[in-house]
């Protein structure tokens, strides 16, 4: 009797298992798990001087990152 509660209790798991993968893959497919309007809404939702200081910070960045280039920076090993 314990072998046929052990059998059914794999099958479940692998038939439950399969299911959930299955919804997943559907669920990327579909697009349900993305947000479109979150980056909208975010945009939105700032003002004219957050959204100035990201486009300075995204300079500096870019900038950093080219005098790294320029001394030949390599990270240690």
């Amino acid at each position: 009797m314990d072998t046929i509660i052990l059998a059914m209790m794999i099958g479940v798991s692998l038939f439950l298992g399969t299911f959930f993968v299955l919804a997943f893959i559907w669920a990327l497919k579909t697009g349900q798990l993305e947000d479109r309007s979150k980056f909208l809404d975010a945009v939105h939702s700032d003002g004219v001087d957050e959204l100035n200081e990201a486009v300075m910070l995204e300079k500096r960045k870019k900038e950093a990152i080219k005098r790294k280039k320029e001394k030949g920076y390599r990270p240690p090993d």
